[in-house]
């Protein structure tokens, strides 16, 4: 894992690829059969990814070359369906992912709650920016705890929940603490927030706000570019990680030298696996261990390698 970091505009502009984060609610009446014409266009276009696609609307994220993911917004936004869907764009210097995935499910963002009703109004990066600073309001992470863990907005209330589905749960427990308070809701991209806010307000629930493309746009946006945004931003893709905007701020520092750092890296000790943050510098020095112990054990890890292939490398004494 690296140090995400924001890229130059010169070296935005000489990428090949791109990573394309999209969804769209829509009543799709034959999804299978949708699916099946998606994934040929897909693969006519070498686009690579994980799409949902459900009665409900679309889900995904794909990358590809970047006149390959022009062509295919250019396709989608054919169909009268989804004109208005918007795409949130990532230079790349290759693809993000290894295959393509096109899955039909019963939703594209799975919540387990019946949800009527429209969701709660959008705020664009620089409302957003405004109102968090704000004392009568109270700012709910709507992702999971390993996400957040990794970043956040300064001050959010975190729920500590590993599924997406446990959250409806947790916010009627909390409820009172919201009472009087605008509650402003984000997640990675917006999509949680569109079905989260709609049972919100449906429940009860009452000002209820949500970030407008979630922490992709908010740190995209020039006028905000990640202010009040610690840490980085988990994607579902290879990068795992990646940089929240210009104006983001380390959420954590090194645990050998201090440095302030947000690079989050398991043990490379198979049998230890602690999560922990190591600088780059320090991820070589130490051998991304955590002690000597570790540095000293015979199942560890190569940074960038599947286990088997590390395994064969411990058999011929080469690790």
């Amino acid at each position: 894992m690296f140090e995400p970091k924001t890229l130059p505009s010169k070296l935005k502009a000489r990428m090949s690829h791109q990573v394309l984060l999209y969804y769209w609610f829509t009543e799709i009446a034959l999804p299978e059969e949708f699916a099946k014409a998606h994934r040929a266009k897909c693969q006519e276009l070498g686009l690579r990814g994980r799409i949902l696609i459900a009665h409900e609307g679309i889900n995904g994220t794909v990358s590809g070359l970047a006149e390959s993911c022009q062509a295919y917004q250019e396709w989608l936004k054919s169909d009268a369906r989804f004109a208005g869907m918007e795409f949130k764009v990532d230079p790349h210097g290759g693809h993000a992912f290894r295959a393509l995935h096109i899955r039909v499910r019963p939703e594209i963002i799975t919540m387990g709650r019946e949800v009527v009703g429209r969701p709660a109004p959008h705020l664009s990066p620089s409302e957003w920016r405004e109102r968090m600073a704000r004392e009568d309001t109270v700012l709910i992470d709507g992702r999971n705890a390993y996400e957040s863990e990794l970043g956040h907005f300064e001050g959010a209330l975190c729920p500590p929940i590993q599924n997406f589905r446990d959250l409806p749960d947790w916010l009627e427990e909390h409820r009172e603490e919201f009472e009087g308070k605008q509650i402003l809701t984000y997640c990675t991209g917006g999509i949680r927030c569109e079905k989260l806010t709609a049972w919100m307000l449906q429940s009860g629930f009452k000002d209820v706000y949500q970030l407008d493309g979630g922490i992709v746009k908010y740190g995209q946006d020039p006028e905000t570019a990640g202010e009040g945004f610690v840490g980085t931003n988990v994607v579902f893709d290879e990068r795992v990680q990646v940089s929240a905007g210009d104006r983001a701020k380390p959420l954590t520092a090194c645990r050998e030298c201090g440095t302030e750092c947000s690079n989050y890296v398991n043990c490379a000790n198979v049998e230890c696996n602690l999560r922990m943050i190591l600088c780059p510098t320090c991820e070589e020095q130490t051998q991304r261990c955590c002690s000597e112990e570790c540095r000293g054990a015979p199942r560890r890890r190569l940074k960038g390698k599947k286990w088997h292939e590390t395994a064969r490398q411990i058999q011929r004494g080469t690790v």
